[in-house]
């Protein structure tokens, strides 16, 4: 039992862009509780779930083609607020909605008007990175360096998210790295907690097999390692997985390797000369790789992923210091042995030789020996899988650990209480430098 009184009747309000975004169980999961009216609000149609009512706000007019480039998002960014508040003026006035607690994803500019239209509502925003021109992703690869234009045109990026701060009475980062990228006055009225993974669907199965679009089959005890990412490019690492495995290939001629992800770009700089990154690297890279044993599989269903998952010999995940990705926590909660990069948010889940393994970004040839020593001695290597799987069932399970306690901070925000922020960062166990 919480140890306040929650507000009843409670009347909630959801916006993401691509609703529901992170809040796909903690909306459904409110509306559950009796006393509970929620809504939610997204660009598009289509969404539905048991108690939320859902309303879809349209695509608003994006920056005009004249504004200086540093303040194009900026631009798209008050259109898009400007369009949702005008809609909410219409929820308000006309169907008599008035939210007692709104929460949000402001990175598209849904959090900059809120307080305008709602000014009694509390707000509990969601902040997923702070851009700085040091330290993080800008500038990691020491190959491309950041010039004043960089740092200039990222001070402004923050610029909708230093205006949705003012607008939010209280916020949550999903990783203590991300929330420690804020500025000290934002990181006090923000909690690190993650949105959680469904360990319970996220679980080995006995039996498991993947089929790749061309109907090739793998299971579990099968030399095949995987890759994962929304798109294949330098920010995911797939350079140097793909360096690492043409290293990988000349000592296994019996592997496998499948390579989830699109052809576009998602983060950082497009490839110069060429349409994707695939299609740039796999260029450099002719005549290194036996293709014939690398399936590149475009985007999968959510379950065919898991199923990757079950039967991968070793998951390769490499990142900038950037967001941490989903899959890298569901892949570890399905038993694959995780082989990450050692950077600040994969080093915040992985602790190297307990739970996964640790490698350098940017050094193919130890990505290589690390993935070629788990495919020597899978048994040996058992324990590191199952530990991982561990880790994420109690630090990042959905059911028992960071539902409820989402579940908590928005009773405890909207009953006029104030949470519990993050504490500072302390030095976690480490895995080999990069």
């Amino acid at each position: 039992m919480p140890d306040f009184q929650p507000r009843r009747p409670l009347r909630a309000l959801f916006i993401h862009q691509n609703f529901p975004g992170q809040y796909a169980h903690l909306a459904p999961a409110l509306a559950e509780r009796a006393g509970v009216q929620v809504v939610g609000m997204g660009e598009k149609p289509g969404y539905s779930a048991p108690g939320v009512a859902y309303i879809a706000y349209g695509a608003p007019r994006g920056a005009g083609e004249h504004t200086h480039r540093y303040i194009r998002p900026l631009e798209a960014a008050v259109r898009r607020g400007q369009h949702l508040a005008n809609r909410l003026v219409q929820l308000r006035d006309k169907d008599g909605f008035r939210p007692d607690v709104i929460v949000c994803h402001p990175g598209w500019g849904e959090g900059l008007f809120l307080k305008d239209v709602f000014p009694r509502a509390k707000t509990l925003y969601y902040w997923e990175f702070y851009y700085n021109a040091f330290g993080q992703d800008l500038g990691f690869d020491p190959a491309q360096g950041v010039s004043l234009d960089d740092a200039a045109r990222v001070r402004v990026l923050n610029a909708t998210q230093l205006i949705s701060l003012q607008a939010a009475d209280w916020g949550v980062s999903p990783t203590r790295w991300q929330w420690s990228r804020y500025p000290d006055w934002a990181r006090q009225r923000i909690t690190a907690l993650h949105e959680g993974v469904d360990t319970a669907r996220c679980a080995p199965r006995p039996g498991a097999v993947f089929r790749t679009p061309e109907g090739r089959e793998f299971r579990k005890g099968d030399p095949v390692i995987s890759y994962v990412a929304r798109n294949l490019e330098p920010y995911r690492g797939f350079p140097s997985f793909m360096q690492a495995l043409a290293i990988m290939q000349r000592e296994r001629p019996d592997l496998q390797a499948v390579l989830v992800g699109g052809n576009e770009v998602s983060y950082g700089r497009r490839p110069d000369g060429a349409a994707s990154w695939k299609e740039k690297i796999l260029a450099e890279m002719e005549g290194q790789l036996d293709l014939s044993r690398i399936h590149f599989t475009g985007r999968v269903p959510h379950e065919a992923l898991h199923e990757l998952f079950r039967v991968t010999a070793a998951h390769v995940y490499l990142t900038y210091p950037f967001v941490l990705s989903w899959s890298m926590l569901e892949a570890m909660a399905c038993g694959a042995l995780v082989v990450g990069s050692d950077t600040p948010p994969v080093a915040e889940a992985i602790t190297h030789g307990e739970n996964g393994l640790l490698v350098p970004f940017f050094e193919p040839e130890a990505i290589a020996r690390s993935v070629l020593g788990v495919l020597a001695d899978p048994a040996g290597h058992a324990p590191l899988a199952a530990a991982g799987r561990q880790s994420i069932v109690e630090r990042y399970d959905l059911r028992s650990v960071c539902l409820p306690r989402q579940l908590e901070l928005v009773e405890r925000l909207a009953a006029g209480l104030e949470p519990e922020a993050s504490g500072p960062m302390t030095e976690g166990p480490q895995g080999p430098k990069v």
